[in-house]
């Protein structure tokens, strides 16, 4: 009996190894990765000749939605070259009454609403059925999604321009960012979404996973028809924007692209609560084992099974002073190698002190399990929705 349990300490020991190991490589190809990234250089003599649709899917947003379209309103672009199509998602605030008003004063603004086009009907994924519907109106032969949330800078819409005509691609992402608050949730999610939009720019760079965030993306309204749009993805609830580039990208693999430009960032406003911001990360969990994406389930486990021992480690050290010096040594490479990453972003995303970054790290290990189990096994509540 004592040799198994020896035999068990010591392969727990080996494991909690070779997980670090593997995150601590992963980490380090995706700061390689990075560094290559090149911000794109727009030039003063390009003429605008892409024909946009905004698309704004908005379920209760009467608070920020004015505030999103007067940043579309301000775009340095030609008025007959986009549109905007805002299509209200059953809301029962003034969202509609909002856009209605705008649409008076500017014609390039639609107002779409969902309910009218279900007519009563339930379904699971109504923020990608709206965006269907939109596409379906779109006189675009581009199609940009973004969120009622989110303010865009007056360059947005000429660099996705001049960025397309300059690149053989059918989809681009782009870079999203939170307004910085003084809390320490604020900072909390400030963090963690600026390591997720770094490690986005990352693998597009490198022609790897598929990642993006549907606040700031833009592709080929014919590529989305040519896929057959969100068929086959349109019963799981998120994903309108990481499952529909997994599909683009299986099509037209050396056809997407990342605008990194700080004038090609949607700015947003972080979750206002705890509770809404795991609900936030469990609705983007909830889709892990949809992709077909072979490269990117298994960075997702690693990056969760290291953040798992970390844990374990740590409750073994009370029961076995031996896993001691594994849970420090583990949570140390976790803080060197994240840190290592992060610190080449600051020029782009925003300067973190490496105080809070540490002072952190034990919320941010509760989450990434908590969030990654939930997302798997339990569900969630989003826009007053429960799914599962």
């Amino acid at each position: 009996m004592l040799f198994f349990v020896v035999m068990l300490l010591i392969s727990l020991k080996v494991w909690v190894v070779l997980v670090g190991f593997a995150y601590a490589v992963l980490l380090s190809f995706y700061r390689k990765w990075f560094l290559q990234v090149q911000q794109f250089h727009s030039t003063l003599s390009h003429l605008p000749s892409t024909k946009f649709s905004i698309i704004i899917p908005a379920r209760n947003e009467e608070n920020n939605i004015a505030h999103c379209l007067q940043s579309i309103i301000q775009q340095q672009y030609p008025r007959e070259l986009f549109e905007v199509i805002v299509i209200d998602d059953h809301s029962a605030d003034k969202t509609a009454f909002i856009v209605s008003s705008f649409q008076e004063e500017y014609p390039f603004i639609k107002l779409l609403k969902l309910e009218e086009n279900l007519q009563g009907k339930k379904i699971n994924a109504y923020k990608k059925k709206a965006i269907e519907i939109a596409i379906s109106k779109a006189k675009g032969d581009w199609i940009i999604t973004t969120d009622a949330d989110c303010l865009l800078h007056k360059d947005w819409l000429k660099l996705y321009d001049e960025f397309i005509c300059n690149k053989n691609v059918v989809f681009v992402a782009a870079p999203v960012i939170f307004t910085k608050q003084p809390t320490v949730l604020s900072l909390f999610q400030q963090i963690d979404f600026m390591a997720l939009q770094a490690t986005t720019a990352a693998v597009v760079q490198a022609g790897l996973h598929s990642m993006c965030n549907g606040a700031n993306l833009a592709y080929q309204k014919n590529a989305f028809e040519s896929v057959g749009g969100f068929k086959d993805i349109d019963n799981i609830a998120s994903g309108d924007d990481m499952l529909l580039m997994n599909k683009l990208k299986l099509h037209y693999p050396n056809q997407i692209g990342y605008l990194y430009h700080p004038h090609a960032l949607a700015l947003t406003t972080p979750m206002p609560t705890w509770r809404a911001f795991i609900n936030q990360r469990v609705r983007w969990a909830s889709k892990s084992d949809q992709y077909k994406d072979k490269t990117l389930l298994p960075a997702l486990v690693v990056v969760y099974l290291m953040n798992l021992n970390v844990l374990v480690s740590a409750v073994a050290a009370c029961m076995n002073a031996s896993f001691l010096t594994y849970a420090v040594g583990l949570l140390a490479l976790k803080i060197i190698v994240e840190w290592r990453f992060l610190k080449e972003c600051f020029s782009f995303f925003g300067k973190i002190r490496l105080s809070s970054f540490m002072a952190l790290q034990p919320l941010h290990i509760g989450y990434i399990i908590i969030a990654g189990w939930l997302g798997k096994f339990g569900s969630y509540s989003w826009k007053e929705r429960q799914v599962q």
